[in-house]
């Protein structure tokens, strides 16, 4: 069993159908369900995910990702006191943005085994209590 953090793009593209990535998302849940694997993700990927649908009105898309984000199966880790911590730290790149900077201390804090993103920058940096960072299509579960 492994603790799997999924960034905020991998619900965007389950939720709104984004043809082969949703397929790829799909595929990796069922092997993470196989596996007994643990899914988590940040309160900062409600946040984002929510953006969208609020803007344009569309209460139904906003209650599914309320629906996903709140049921079972599911982890969603707090930004708290030792997420600041591994933050401050991760912040000195400079060439990392702050709401990813949030979500890899989140799951750092979680000792997370496996973040799966689908940005690419991600994927090189080397983060305490993260053992892998991988994209979307690289990811082997």
């Amino acid at each position: 069993m492994s603790r799997i953090f999924f960034d905020t793009n991998l619900f965007i593209y389950l939720l709104e159908d984004f043809g082969d990535r949703a397929a790829r998302v799909r595929h990796l849940l069922e092997r993470m369900s196989a596996r007994r694997d643990e899914l988590l993700t940040s309160t900062l990927t409600l946040a984002e995910v929510l953006v969208k649908p609020l803007g344009i009105g569309d209460i139904a898309l906003t209650e599914r990702y309320e629906k996903l984000l709140s049921g079972p199966g599911i982890s969603v880790i707090p930004f708290e006191r030792a997420c600041a911590r591994i933050y401050a730290q991760l912040r000195k790149d400079k060439s990392l943005k702050a709401p990813d900077v949030v979500q890899l201390a989140c799951a750092a804090s979680a000792r997370c085994d496996l973040f799966i993103t689908n940005d690419d920058r991600l994927t090189t940096k080397i983060v305490p209590g993260i053992q892998f960072i991988a994209s979307l299509d690289r990811a082997v579960i």
